[in-house]
This record gives structure tokens, sequence and C-alpha cells, in this order.
């Protein structure tokens, strides 16, 4: 009985059935994709929390972790400003313990050998200036970012020459394999382009010319680490741009290139094309696993394993993916940031508690504000080095009043009762949620919608009393008497004095998202931020014809650069926009607007009131000076979003 206590396998028995690449056995097919957080020092040497970042994926059941862009020739190929350099003396001394954490913990180590190219001397996406003194690719370019130069020969060849030394330097430092990358347009996606690559020596012309640099330096990466040591090879099945390769193309590069590596990691797309970005790393308006089918193509003509991503987060859908033959392996980035414990719970039979990642990029975003990295649903990332050492128990068993039951509420109550208080969660509404379920309400939002289903799960599991249709009023804490009292009661729909707004044709945004159908033909949206904006596309999917009205001279100002790049084209596709517009007035008409000192009116059936949240500051404060304990969190502290909800949650709960 004991030999089979593992329900995923019956689950998911190809997710969990082993694989051999080279001289390793990966005990399932769940690989952690390449990433790399700016926890790193400025010299280009791990951290120890980008240790424990990495450990923490192994913990969590991945059978290979992978970290991304260490780079092979610091001299011109750094494509941020801050990147593990493979070349630099010193960078040996914290290698070793990285793969250590990683085996310790029960996976495979695995690091890209990476190279930006051009953008090694240009201003990159994430990065805010250039990391080198000189941008080389594969001719000479002028750039709006800068000048390019023809990368000469002599140079290239050294650069060839770093692989093997690179590679052999991780196998030295105990690495189990290595991933050489050849996609989203650093420097091997820039030879093979046949627009980028006009060269007339042995690296231009031909395909197999300008595969030519790929294939050295994978041969100097073979001789480096040996027959039997797995050598990874991401590659683009569709640069999806008229500068790269399509992918009958890119197939022919494999073709190239198949009997120098052991695993294909099929990716698509360029890191650095705005337009491309959230194609290589899906946002929400893709269908998960929008790139499987590349890898599937791959399958059909090379006879090495193929590796797939795109967004994927669900073992049933990574089941599917691996029974009906698409892909071999399936690799996730984003998916363990939100959850690193995934495979474990899959393979626990524990899937309903896997918390969705909500691609907001929030991750990306916080490396280039902060230089590390945060999760929107998962509190503790970024924080792994901090958690190793545990938390204090309690002293005591308190009876924990947590009131209101959105995000902040229910992460509270969780972490409460998994501390062994005794936790009563009370909420006005007949559901948990809160602002959940408007968020996640749009087509485009079902992972929000997701995170809901986790929280309610959890907070049941956690043994948490909840009461429901009931608000927690002054006279109800008083009898109540808490040891400790969470304030999550979260923000009020801002309605502004606008002569009309009390007029019928005005929705709330909240009742908007929930409710669609109510709304006319014609809809004015007031307010371009966040919520204004993803109204406008939710709204246009009903068929709805939307215009947005925004004071500021920009959409979605509140959101990371990565997401609001993404978000902005979607929204202008799907609503009229007047930007630098004041509201005067709604009328039968619609709504009467000034702008440049001129009026307009915009004619609409109905208008949707999405000008913001405020905190009910006065009642925060009346509840709060009724226990000594108080803890305030959420929207009703401060206006946010989930990760400001979620994160101020579980740190408050820890102090109970």
């Amino acid at each position: 009985m004991g030999a089979k206590s593992c329900p995923g396998k019956e689950l998911y028995p190809h997710l969990f059935s082993p694989i051999r690449i080279g001289n390793i056995r990966l005990k399932n097919r769940i690989i952690a994709a390449p990433t790399s957080p700016s926890m790193i020092t400025t010299e280009g040497f791990f951290t120890p929390e980008m240790r424990a970042y990495l450990e923490e994926k192994a913990m969590g059941g991945a059978a290979v972790v992978t970290y991304g862009e260490a780079i092979v020739h610091s001299k011109t190929g750094k494509s941020h400003n801050k990147q593990v350099e493979l070349d630099r003396f010193g960078v040996r001394q914290e290698m070793a313990p990285v793969a250590h954490a990683v085996h310790n913990a029960g996976a495979y180590a695995n690091i890209q050998l990476s190279h930006g190219g051009k953008y090694g001397g240009l201003a990159s996406v994430g990065g805010d200036h250039p990391a080198c003194e000189i941008a080389y690719g594969p001719s000479h370019e002028l750039l709006p970012e800068g000048e390019v130069f023809e990368m000469p020969r002599e140079i290239i060849y050294e650069i060839i020459e770093s692989y093997g030394k690179a590679a052999k330097l991780c196998k030295d430092c105990r690495f189990d394999m290595v991933q050489v990358h050849a996609a989203h347009g650093w420097l091997f996606s820039q030879f093979l382009s046949p627009v980028m690559n006009r060269r007339t020596d042995e690296f231009g012309g031909s395909l197999e010319n300008r595969a030519r640099f790929l294939m050295l330096s994978l041969d100097a990466v073979r001789k480096a680490v040996g027959p039997m040591f797995p050598v990874e090879l991401r590659i683009s099945g569709d640069d999806m741009t008229d500068a790269g390769l399509n992918m009958e193309q890119c197939i022919e590069v494999a073709k190239l290139v198949e009997d120098k590596v052991d695993l294909f990691n099929v990716s698509c797309g360029n890191h650095e094309d705005p337009d491309m970005f959230c194609r290589t790393h899906p946002y929400a308006f893709y269908p998960r696993g929008v790139n499987v089918y590349l890898a599937a193509e791959f399958k059909k003509h090379v006879k090495k394993p193929v590796a797939c991503v795109g967004s994927l987060n669900d073992p049933a859908q990574m089941e599917e993916i691996i029974a009906s033959g698409q892909a071999d392996i399936v690799e996730i980035a984003r998916g363990l940031l939100a959850d690193p414990y995934l495979p474990k719970k899959a393979l626990e039979g524990h899937a309903d508690d896997i918390t969705p990642c909500l691609r907001c990029y929030e991750c990306f975003g916080e490396g280039t504000k902060n230089e590390t990295v945060k999760c929107a649903v998962n509190p503790t990332m970024g924080q792994q080095l901090a958690e190793k050492y545990g938390h204090k128990a309690p002293e005591k068993k308190k009876r924990v009043l947590v009131a209101g039951g959105g995000p902040g509420g229910m992460e509270a109550a969780i972490v409460c009762a998994q501390r062994g208080h005794d936790v009563t969660l009370v909420e006005k509404n007949d559901k948990l949620g809160g602002n959940l379920h408007p968020a996640g309400a749009a087509y485009f939002k079902e992972d929000i919608a997701k995170l809901c289903k986790v929280l309610c799960g959890r907070v049941e599991r956690a043994g948490v009393k909840v009461v429901l249709n009931t608000e927690v009023t002054p006279e109800y804490v008083k009898e109540f008497d808490p040891d400790a009292f969470f304030i999550a009661i979260g923000a009020g729909e801002l309605r502004p004095p606008i002569k009309g707004i009390d007029s019928d044709k005005v929705v709330m945004a909240c009742d908007a998202e929930l409710n669609p159908e109510q709304l006319g033909q014609r809809v004015a949206i007031m307010g371009g931020g966040f919520v204004g904006g993803e109204a406008a596309i939710s709204f246009k999917s009903h068929g709805r014809d939307c215009t947005i009205i925004e004071m500021k001279d920009v959409l979605v100002e509140e959101v990371n650069n990565f997401y609001r790049g993404a978000l902005t084209h979607k929204i202008e596709d799907s609503a009229q926009i007047y930007l630098s517009t004041k509201v005067k007035e709604i009328t039968e008409a619609g709504v009467l607007c000034e702008r440049d000192g001129q009026e307009l009116l915009i004619e609409a059936d109905s208008v949707v009131c999405a000008l913001g949240f405020r905190a009910p500051y006065a009642k925060v404060d009346e509840l709060a000076e009724l226990v000594d304990e108080y803890y305030i969190i959420g929207d009703c502290n401060n206006v946010g979003q989930i990760y400001n909800a979620m994160n101020g949650a579980y740190f408050a709960a820890l102090r109970v």
C-alpha cells in the first residue's frame, strides 16, 4: 500500500512518468522553466536569496529547476543590467551551493547559457541602460535605440569558445544539464534572421550558414561536457515576425542541430518586440497552452524529446499534452511563481489547491522596479530566504475576528487558523470573495475566479468559522470581544458629485462587470484606469460599442509597464478613447465633456462609473478603536491590487 501512495500517478500517469535525458532520469515530466529575477549582485553573482528561490521550486516537486539567462561572454552579451556572468572570476563560489540546494531538495539543476547579441549594447526590455559598451549584431544597423555594429569574426569565435568554457564551469559546479538559449530575439535568433543577418562570410547567406554560429557553439558545449551530459536547446517554433523565421524554417534549424542536443525546448516570439512579448510570455487574453502546437509540430520532425511552454498551470491539461504526444515534457515558469508546489500538489491529489497564475506580469514588473521578484497571489515569492527560517509559534491561542471576506480577509483567516488560532470570518454579502467576483467576471479573467475558489477551499479546510450576510458593526465587535481583530472591509467605488450622476443610465463598474446584460448598446466609461480599461474589453466582447473618457493623458497608469503595453493595445481595439478629457455632466443624450477648452457630447445609452475606489477611513478608525490588537488590511488600508491585499494579510497574520 505504501509503495503506491501518490494519487497523482493515477490521475496523471503520463505527467508523472519518468523520462531519461542523457545521463539523468527525470522523476516526472515537469521542468521549472528558465527564469532570472534580479536577485543577483551587481558583479553578476548568485545571492542567497536566489539560491532559496530556486531551492523552493525543487521542494515543490519539479524534476528539473532551470536558472535563466546566465551570460557566457559578459563583455558583449549582457542583455539586462544585472545578470549572472559565467566568465567573471568569483562566480563559482555561489554556483555550487545553488546546485547543492536544488539537489538536496530533490531536483536536477539546469542553467541557461545566453548572450543578448546586439541587446548587449542597447537598452532592452527589462533594462534601463545598455549593459555593454558596444552593440554587436550580425550586421550593421541604425536603430532608434542606437547603432549596432557588425560582429567581427574574431569575436564570434571568442564567443563560441566562451560557450564551451561556460558549460564546463556549470558542470564543474555540479549543475546536471545546460540549456543553450537560441530563441526570443537574442544572439542566435539574430544570426538566424535573414533580415538582421546580411553577412557575406561563412556566418551569413544560406540558412545553414546563418545557423553556423549556433552549431559551432553547440559543438563547443558538447566537447566541454562530454557525450552523456544533457544539453537542452531553447529554440523558437516560430519567430512570428517578418524579421525572423517561420515555423517551417525553425524546424529546419532543429534538424540541423538535432545530433548536438538532447532536448528541444520550443518557445516563440521575441522578448524585445512589444507586440510579441505577450505571446512569448502569454497574457490572459490567450488560452492556456497557446504555444503548445509549435512543440507538437516539432515532434513530427525530430526524434529527440521535445518540451513545450505556454503559461501552463493545470495538471489535467499537462497530462493531455503528454498523453496525446504533443510534447514529452512541460516547462512552467510563472505558474511556479504563483505556486512553486504545483507538481507536489498534483502528485498528492490536491490540484484543486493550486494557486493560479493571473498572468498579470507583476513578476516581470518587480524585476525592473525593485530588482527582486514578487507574485500577485503568492506572498512569499521573493521572500524564500526569510521563510526558510520559519516563524515563531503563537504564544497562546487567540480568538480572531476577521471583518471582510475578500482576498485579504480570506488570506488572513487562513493563515491565522493554520497557526492554531480560533478564527471567525464575517462577510456582509452572501458569499466570500469580495471584489474578486466583479474582477473575475470578464472572459479573460477566469484565473481570478479560480483564485477565489481556491481561497474559499482553503478557508474551509483550515477550519475557519464563516458568517455570511452579516456586517461587522461596533456593536458586533463589542459582543464578539476578539483577542485580535482584522479589518478587511474593502473600499467603496467613487461616485463623484458630477451633475446627473444619479441618472438611471449610470451603472457602477462592479455592478456592470457582474451584469453586463443591463447595459445599452452604446456604453460610455468614465475612467481609463485598470478597472475602466478592462471593462471596455469585457463589454466589447458582449457586443457593446464602448467609449472611454479619461482625465489623464495616459491609460491604465497604475499598471506595471509589461502588462500596460499589452493591455493598452486591447483597450484601443475595444473602445474609442478620449484622453485629457473632463466629464462635466451626464445628460439624457450621454456624457457632456470638455477637452482642450471645447465642449463635446459623447452619446451613450449607458454610462459606467469606473473612477476608482476610496477607503472608508472613518469606519476603519471607529472599528480599530475597539480592540487593542488590530490589523488593517486590503483596500480599506490602502486601495491597491490583489498583491497588496494578500501580501499584507499574510504577513500581518504571522504576527498574531
